[in-house]
């Protein structure tokens, strides 16, 4: 197993959803520590992390957070009900197991249903929306589920761990960010003979409006920016090709717009630099133009004055469910677009 895989299958398996990403926090801090001058925690809870140089200062960005669920109250039989945070396609929920963590520690739970047989027939082919859903922790009470430690305001994350499949094919959850995260870990031990100053920040709470990429790019104040993430493909059954013509296999995706141009419509200088930073280095790389969602950099761009801002991001399937499922060799050609693009960063901006 490849470091940088080992270090996913890590942070993939840690549980962060925003506003609770302390534990993704420390693996990241501990791993990268070696490789930086410096190193904080903000007031957010973003990680930055610091290789001194000189002008241009170069801000790389990855958030650690996940989606998941809040438990928001407790009937007198101890179910949950619980709110959605970050967005999640209600039939993702149904019969998956989930992880409360309380203060004792994890307890574990169920999304139930109705089994099939008492299903009636006008009911089979309507979608259970969340707000109808609730978490079955085992509890024989309201008492007896604050017993075990589940309050209201418990944080929820789906219990699913990183598996292999088949070639270079993974699955895991929380690939939407903790792939982005393993990028800028890995592209700051891979950066050779950089001038740049280089802050790698990772961020919270972006899937709930990209707050904490707000704040650190204020705070830091870069000439550039890149963010990393992941994107839909438009590789497998049920998406078009017109819908992403992103592939699995075909190397890292670099953003021209997305989300109709609300998101980022990325400035030329820096699109120019980062297909150079590919081309000149036998890169294989996807462009995008999205209609979907967005990234941290969107807010990074408006920050201040105006930051300079570009998007590298893995093409993942099935983001936002516990089973994305992505390509080694694509992160791989990630990390290394990162660490090349930081190491030119001086000759373009």
């Amino acid at each position: 197993m490849s470091d940088f895989k080992e270090i996913l299958e890590r942070l993939s398996n840690a549980h962060g959803v925003s506003g609770y990403e302390g534990s993704v926090r420390q693996i990241i801090e501990d791993e990268i520590r070696p490789y930086v001058d410096e190193i904080k925690t903000d007031k957010m809870g973003n990680l930055i992390a610091t290789k001194k140089g000189s002008k241009p200062v170069l801000m790389l960005a990855a958030h650690m957070d996940e989606i998941g669920l809040m438990v928001k109250y407790i009937d007198e039989n101890g179910f949950c009900r619980f709110t959605k945070t970050g967005g999640w396609f209600d039939q993702t929920l149904l019969n998956q197991r989930m992880i409360l963590h309380t203060e004792n520690g994890p307890v574990y739970g169920v999304i139930g249903s109705k089994p099939p047989h008492v299903i009636k027939e006008e009911d089979k082919n309507k979608v259970v929306k969340a707000e109808d859903m609730f978490i079955d922790v085992g509890a024989t009470s309201k008492e007896d589920a604050e017993k075990i430690g589940v309050k209201v305001g418990t944080p929820v994350t789906s219990d699913c761990e990183l598996k292999q499949l088949g070639n270079d094919r993974i699955t895991g959850k929380a690939f939407d960010n903790r792939a982005g995260c393993v990028m800028l870990i890995e592209a700051v031990k891979q950066m050779k003979n950089v001038k740049a100053t280089i802050h790698a920040v990772f961020t919270v709470q972006e899937e709930v409006g990209l707050k904490g990429a707000k704040t650190s790019a204020f705070g830091l104040n870069p000439d550039v920016a890149i963010a990393t993430d992941v994107t839909i493909t438009g590789d497998h059954p049920g998406i078009e090709k017109k819908d992403s013509g992103n592939e699995i296999g075909k190397g890292p995706s670099v953003t021209v717009s997305d989300a109709d141009g609300r998101g980022i419509i990325v400035p030329e200088p820096v699109l120019k630099w980062l297909k150079e930073a590919a081309e000149s280095n036998n890169i294989q790389y996807q462009l995008e133009v999205g209609s979907g969602g967005t990234t941290d950099a969107t807010a990074i761009h408006l920050a201040r004055d105006g930051i300079p801002s570009g998007v590298v991001s893995i093409p993942t399937r099935y983001i936002h469910t516990p089973v994305s499922v992505m390509s080694i060799a694509d992160l791989e050609k990630s990390i290394q677009l990162i660490a090349r693009a930081a190491e030119s960063v001086d000759k373009f901006f």
